[in-house]
């Protein structure tokens, strides 16, 4: 059995070394952000019962732990539609598969580094840490969307979400001077994409999950080794070497995520443009994709019913040129308050993470509603809230 060892270490050199200290030893790793909330963190400590937990003072042993089998690397966090913290758990060889099929689709030159400008808590991150030392490099450490550093450095390959890639493109970032960027994450605006290409950009999106260590599907088509279909429900379904190993229990046990005939079912709606290339149409389950990060709606609605000045409230994802989709807090207000955004995310700050909190709030004196009585995007949209990020707004 592998032991797992969480990793919380406040920047990528730290993280990276522990990362390669815990997988030397033949362990797993559980990387988490430094910044998480301390009741975050000690709720999946608590859940996924990881061996020890390193930071960057030391290593500290963690009661009632729970071995993993043995080939486990990484149990990558995930929360769903719920916000109830899981772990997938990723193989050795299932992110090896992911390299290579990445690297033969990319035709990625060998010596040819990538740039860390991702989160190493997130399965992308360290995506970019394999591909680059497969490729013979170790990865460059850069700020997440520094455009001077990334300036600076030599012809690479780029991982980046489209928040990031719009940053960039902003600050004047010359992109065409590398190799390329792999973009993935939420979905990109075809305006964004485009205004990318036309700087000379080479551009390939992509579409995974945690569960498939990552993209697996580039510009619509899957890699090499990944069967790719769109049930008769939209719901999209993957299936191949790059999938978990499966979730882990409270108990250890790892839950298989494949049926029988190994497809595992994505969270996501799918169709096919003319071209037989994959479009994905957004969630099935109440998740807010916004700037790569996944948001729970239920989790920050939940935070949200705690404070004194909302009476009720919903999250909806409603669409932003920069993030994709904006979290965004439709409150009705309790008797005498008047929420704005400043004061809800100083509220939710010690309750959710960062990327959790709202950057918009719509103030309503009713919640709107489809006519399912569901509080939805569309619903939000017909009732006129349109405002920016970062404002109030009643209707």
């Amino acid at each position: 059995m592998a032991r797992l060892v969480a990793v919380a270490c406040s920047t990528p050199a730290r993280t990276l070394a522990a990362l390669d200290a815990v997988w030397a030893d033949g362990d797993a790793a559980l990387p988490l952000a430094a910044d998480l909330p301390a009741v975050t963190r000690a709720g999946l400590l608590r859940r996924l019962r990881p061996h020890a937990l390193v930071d960057d003072t030391d290593r500290h042993t963690l009661p009632d732990a729970v071995g993993l089998p043995d080939g486990s690397a990484l149990v990558a966090t995930t929360s769903g539609s719920t916000g109830t913290p899981s772990g997938v758990v990723l193989g050795h060889d299932a992110l090896a598969a992911m390299v290579a099929a990445s690297r033969d689709r990319l035709a990625a030159a060998d010596g040819m580094p990538w740039v860390l400008a991702l989160p190493l808590h997130h399965v992308a991150g360290i995506s970019v840490v394999l591909r680059s030392r497969a490729a013979g490099r170790e990865p460059l450490l850069h700020g997440r969307d520094d455009p001077d550093l990334l300036a600076g450095a030599e012809p690479s390959w780029v991982s980046l979400v489209p928040t990031q890639l719009q940053r960039l493109l902003d600050a004047g970032a010359d992109l065409a001077r590398h190799a390329g960027v792999l973009l993935g994450g939420a979905a990109a605006p075809d305006a964004l994409l485009a205004r990318a290409r036309d700087a000379g950009t080479t551009v390939v999106t992509s579409y995974g999950s945690s569960e498939t260590c990552g993209g697996c599907v580039y510009d619509g088509e899957p890699l090499d080794g990944v069967g790719l279909r769109v049930d008769a429900h939209g719901r999209i379904r993957l299936r191949g070497p790059v999938l978990a190993s499966g979730r882990r229990l409270p108990d250890g046990e790892v839950a298989p995520l494949v049926d029988a005939e190994g497809w595992y079912a994505t969270g996501d709606r799918g169709t096919w443009d003319d071209d037989g290339r994959l479009v994905v149409l957004g969630r099935l389950d109440r998740v807010v994709v916004s700037g790569g990060e996944n948001v729970p709606a239920g989790a920050v609605e939940e935070a949200l019913a705690s404070l004194p000045e909302v009476a009720r409230g919903a999250v909806v994802g409603l669409p932003d040129a920069r993030w994709g989709s904006a979290v965004t807090a439709v409150v009705v207000p309790a008797p005498g308050a008047t929420p704005t955004l400043e004061g809800l995310r100083a509220g939710l700050r010690t309750l959710l993470p960062g990327p959790w909190l709202p950057t918009r709030v719509v103030v309503v004196d009713a919640l709107p509603r489809d006519e399912l009585g569901k509080v939805t995007p569309a619903a939000v949209a017909a009732a006129g809230v349109t405002e920016p990020t970062g404002t109030s707004h009643r209707t």
